[in-house]
């Protein structure tokens, strides 16, 4: 299987790195920013570096889904994961048009609300995971998985 795993770096990455287990038996590609501990904790991955900040920043949106088209087509992915955060947006919506399965971790941090990625990835996610029994009142067709960190 082929994955591409997309997130923020900082909790968001560790969140998706404790998924090494599963993971690192499949082919894959990162997509996250270039900070110390991406290229620390990805230094033997293959990683792709997309733009930042994505938080309400329409120039870095429109960026990252031009990377997106760029690079979903080419590494055709099985499934694309994400825990978050912005960056995850135009990866979720190309892979649906694509028809690529996509997974969503909510973070740990939230939760007795949604984060805004979240609340725009939950409609189109084939599987949106969570970390608590109380994100399911927020996501009622989300799996609780536990916790991560």
């Amino acid at each position: 299987m082929r994955v591409l795993l997309v997130c923020s770096t900082g909790g968001h990455l560790t969140q998706l790195h404790r998924l090494r287990p599963w993971w690192s038996e499949h082919e894959r590609m990162w997509v996250t920013f270039e900070k110390a501990d991406a290229s620390s904790l990805l230094a033997d991955e293959q990683v792709t570096w997309a733009y930042h900040p994505t938080t309400r920043n329409i120039p870095n949106l429109l960026r990252n889904l031009w990377l997106a088209l760029r690079l979903v087509p080419r590494y055709k992915p099985d499934v694309i994961v994400s825990s978050g955060a912005g960056v995850a947006v135009p990866f979720f919506v190309l892979g649906k048009l694509l028809r690529r399965r996509t997974v969503y971790l909510e973070v740990y941090d939230r939760i007795d609300s949604g984060t805004l990625t979240g609340r725009l990835c939950y409609p189109i996610a084939d599987l949106f995971l969570l970390q608590w029994e109380e994100q399911r009142a927020r996501y009622p067709k989300g799996t609780v998985v536990g916790q991560l960190l």
